[in-house]
């Protein structure tokens, strides 16, 4: 998991289609992670997600993302495909779901089995 923390300076336009599996949308992003030599990385998101996180340029967001590598014709192209996205300081965005984590079973002392 890669987490980019920054400011959305550009929102580029929706793209969609139809391909065999259907129809698609995508949406592209730049975000600008600060430091001495500050950074513009372009993510995408894919379909319902454009709409749950919303996102606006002048936000500031950490968003978490894979990296995924292809090749096509001899040249190989990169995919930065975010999958979660949270205002940055931690709380989640208003539109993503809620994450928890998970429980620990409850504490049983005979799963300890007897002295050694």
């Amino acid at each position: 998991m890669l987490e980019l923390t920054g400011k959305i300076i550009e929102v580029l336009p929706e793209r969609s289609g139809t391909s065999t599996r259907g129809p698609w949308r995508k949406q592209e992003y730049i975000i600008e992670i600060p430091g001495d030599f500050p950074k513009k990385v372009c993510f995408m998101l894919w379909g319902d997600k454009i709409d749950q996180f919303g996102i606006q340029p002048g936000q500031e967001l950490t968003v978490s993302v894979d990296l995924e590598s292809r090749e096509y014709n001899g040249r190989w192209y990169t995919d930065v495909k975010a999958w979660r996205v949270a205002p940055a300081g931690g709380q989640s965005a208003p539109h993503a779901p809620p994450e928890s984590p998970p429980e620990p079973p409850p504490y049983n002392p005979d799963d300890l089995g007897p002295p050694v």
